[in-house]
């Protein structure tokens, strides 16, 4: 598989865990909070926002456009920081954080915690 289609899967678990943990949302959020010039739209958005109506789609732009990823990522931390003190189980959701960050940044370790993500989140 190569890194679109990594991606690709990972998108997709992404979209579960944030069902998962009760922040799959229904309503997209306004134009104006859509179009805040801040980083990760944190003037606007909760990062799990961000991450559906934002990151998500962006990423499967990239897929179809059958472009390069962007060259570098770290979502996990922002994760970490963001959710340290939710009462929503996000162990799924930094699992796909890891793997995200991996595989964009070409670490070793990315099929490792690929391999880990589609053992949570595999099609049944």
């Amino acid at each position: 598989m190569n890194a679109l289609e990594h991606m690709h899967e990972l998108l997709a678990a992404l979209e579960l865990a944030l069902l998962e943990a009760g922040w799959w949302g229904d309503a997209s959020p306004d134009d104006a909070a859509l179009a805040s010039i801040e980083p990760f739209c944190v003037d606007t958005l909760r990062f799990s926002e961000w991450l559906q109506w934002v990151y998500i789609p962006k990423m499967r732009a990239y897929i179809a456009e059958n472009a390069a990823l962007p060259a570098r990522s770290g979502l996990l931390p922002i994760a970490e920081e963001t959710w340290k003190d939710s009462d929503k189980n996000t162990d799924g959701l930094l699992l796909v954080m890891r793997a995200l960050d991996a595989l964009v940044n070409g670490d070793t370790d990315s099929k490792q915690h690929i391999s880990a993500v589609g053992q949570r989140y595999r099609k049944h």
